[in-house]
């Protein structure tokens, strides 16, 4: 048994319920040469919101976790070294006039900044002046510009943001997905770092 490996890979971030046994196939991925024990099972800590919604386990701590029920076997990590760990709370279905009145904000929000957008680049007569060059004519609403203009508007809308009636247009993130991914990114980052300092504090890990 000296000459096996365990391998075993972090997962960046997982979601569990309050109250929840946490096992070792739940935080991390393992591999190895021999079929040594069924380590998924492993009981790690019950998970609770008693210390806050968030937690972090780090791979240092896997490894003694590993040696005590394997000591004559090489325990190797690979990948990230620490999981997040989310307590999901109880969701509350949201309201119907919450989800409205929202709808109706955003939608009079979005058209008040198109609406402001295009006076103040004078769109409206940059129109009259373009018809002016291409016909020699001179209207006060040159609809065969400001129509077409219009609809492209939201054919571009749907473009950059690489949807249509909850449809992918194609596999590639939209700049609104990789935003969110970026947000999510910092968020997870600051919340590791942020338990970490506490549990260095406490001089124990609070889920355990």
């Amino acid at each position: 048994m000296s000459n096996q490996t365990i391998y075993f890979r972090m997962k960046k971030r997982i979601r569990v319920k309050n109250g929840q046994q946490l096992c070792l196939g739940d935080i991390c991925e393992l591999s190895s040469s021999h079929n040594l024990l069924n380590l998924d099972t492993l009981p790690i800590a019950t998970i609770s919101t008693k210390g806050g919604n968030y937690h972090v386990i780090d791979a240092l701590q896997i490894c003694k976790l590993l040696q005590q029920q394997l000591p004559k076997v090489e325990i190797r990590p690979i990948g990230v070294a620490q999981t997040l760990i989310e307590v999901q709370l109880e969701s509350r279905v949201p309201k119907l006039f919450l989800v409205v009145g929202v709808w109706i904000i955003i939608f009079i929000g979005a058209g008040l900044a198109i609406i402001n957008f295009h006076t103040d680049v004078s769109m409206k007569e940059v129109h009259q002046r373009i018809y002016y060059l291409l016909t020699g004519n001179k209207l006060e609403y040159p609809l065969l510009l400001q129509i077409p203009y219009s609809l492209g508007i939201g054919l571009g809308m749907i473009l950059f943001f690489n949807r249509f009636l909850n449809r992918r247009i194609n596999e590639e993130p939209s700049p609104m997905e990789l935003e969110m991914f970026l947000y999510q990114e910092t968020i997870d980052q600051y919340m590791i770092d942020h338990e970490k300092k506490q549990m260095g504090k406490k001089g124990h890990v609070p889920h355990s």
